[in-house]
């Protein structure tokens, strides 16, 4: 039996926060999307996101225009709405992964965010 696209279970490749900081500042073409709402989005992401709802994105991924010759992260609360979006990126050939724990790793780690 298949399972939906959008399941939020098994195993996905994943980045710890203070890693993802380190990639974020040594590699210029890593592309970070943010699944989370809007709402959370504008309370605070990490610099250089891009906000694509999970809701919306196997829909909309590809107007994202994202390099699939570049890593991408993905990005959610706690690493639960990440998981669907990494399993399609990796199926459509992207080097995806999630930020381990998500938003509250990076938070509870002391890490820049923006609201811009």
């Amino acid at each position: 039996m298949r399972l939906p696209w959008w399941l939020p279970v098994g195993r996905v490749p994943e980045m710890k926060a203070k890693d993802l900081e380190g990639l974020r500042h040594s590699d210029p073409g890593l592309q970070i999307v943010d699944v989370r709402t809007a709402g959370e989005y504008e309370r605070g992401h990490i610099p250089g996101a891009t906000s694509l709802p999970i809701q919306s994105f196997q829909r909309d991924y590809p107007n994202l225009g994202l390099d699939p010759d570049r890593p991408v992260a993905v990005i959610c609360r706690t690493a639960h709405r990440s998981v669907p979006a990494v399993r399609l990126l990796n199926s459509k050939g992207y080097d995806a992964f999630q930020l381990a724990k998500g938003m509250n790793a990076w938070w509870n780690a002391g890490l820049p965010t923006t609201n811009r």
